[in-house]
């Protein structure tokens, strides 16, 4: 048996992480669901100076119902969903997640999966980094550095060592080191 009073407010949060992405399927879901108030933008999770984020937990009143369609649009880490969350409760508010029937906090088993939810949440978001940090490592050692020097310009300073010329004036000419031209092999 449910004892939880009716809530006072629906109050919803749809937010996208870019421009190029539509709130549109979130509004729907809010609106459905009961919502009159709905605060909503496009800024990046896993930032904490979210403005209309942080209006909606400004305006929080005992009694209200804070809804989002995924626990994702709220928050991108454990860290960051624990501390919204315990804002929202601190108010005297509660928080449901649409997707999720579990996700609410106005039961005991309800607040453990939240934990959960956005333990994974948060893994998720490394391991993205990680394959992402690691794709940028391959393509940089495929592409290798970049030559100083182009194929016509080894050759003229191969050209002017051969010839007699100083490395330093030959770098000086093709603003490198002296090193790089003393380095300089005939292929």
């Amino acid at each position: 048996m449910n004892t939880t009073p009716a809530p006072k407010r629906l109050i919803g949060y749809a937010r996208v992480s870019t421009v190029g992405q539509s709130l549109e399927a979130q509004l729907e879901q809010l609106t459905a669901a009961g919502c009159s108030i709905i605060f909503q933008e496009k800024a990046s999770g896993a930032r904490d100076d979210r403005k209309e984020l942080a209006r909606m937990m400004k305006g929080l009143q005992p009694g209200d119902l804070v809804m989002v369609t995924r626990t994702d649009r709220l928050a991108r880490s454990i860290f960051q969903m624990f501390r919204i969350v315990s804002h929202i409760v601190d108010a005297g508010a509660n928080f449901r997640d649409l997707s999720q029937p579990l996700a609410d906090t106005t039961t005991s088993s309800g607040r453990m999966y939240l934990a959960i939810l956005s333990g994974f949440a948060e893994v998720e978001r490394e391991m993205i980094a990680t394959r992402t940090a690691e794709g940028r490592a391959r393509s940089k050692k495929r592409m290798g550095r970049r030559p100083k020097l182009t194929a016509a310009q080894r050759a003229e300073a191969m050209d002017r060592k051969a010839s007699g010329e100083p490395n330093t004036a030959i770098a000086r000419s093709f603003n490198v080191s002296h090193m790089t031209i003393s380095r300089l092999r005939a292929d």
